[in-house]
């Protein structure tokens, strides 16, 4: 259990950087092929991206929010996180156009960024408090 929470905060940055290259994908890179066209010919994101975005995104998440509920016991980020979670999957699997999976996706990982960085927090002051007491 210390080994997993020596690593706490690189599991939480971990998933908030990957939360902010999504952000950047979704939001950037229509943009810029829309503006380029010559771009778009030679920068194809395949189907399976954000699928496998997602395979990385749960798990990391799941770890790293899990590990610091145990030890700040502060739910807010795991009832912000979840749905963030819950709607980039929905935007990954379940969506039938590119605009719905966007409309999805930007939410979902901005909602799972600030969960992240609400548990890094949780986590820090819950480090202070300890080291106080003792």
């Amino acid at each position: 259990m210390k080994l997993l929470s020596s690593r706490q905060p690189l599991f939480d940055g971990l998933a908030i950087g990957a939360s902010f290259a999504c952000l950047i994908h979704c939001l950037a890179l229509p943009l810029l092929i829309m503006l380029l066209p010559a771009v778009g010919a030679f920068l194809v994101v395949p189907e399976a991206f954000h699928v496998w975005a997602l395979v990385f995104a749960a798990p990391v998440s799941l770890v790293a929010l899990s590990a610091g509920y145990r030890h700040h016991r502060a739910a807010a980020p795991l009832f912000i996180a979840l749905p963030g979670l819950a709607l980039m999957a929905m935007g990954a699997l379940a969506t039938s156009s590119e605009w719905m999976e966007t409309a999805f996706t930007v939410p979902g990982v901005l909602l799972l960024a600030i969960g992240h960085a609400l548990n890094w927090q949780g986590l820090r002051l819950a480090s202070q408090s300890r080291k106080a007491g003792a």
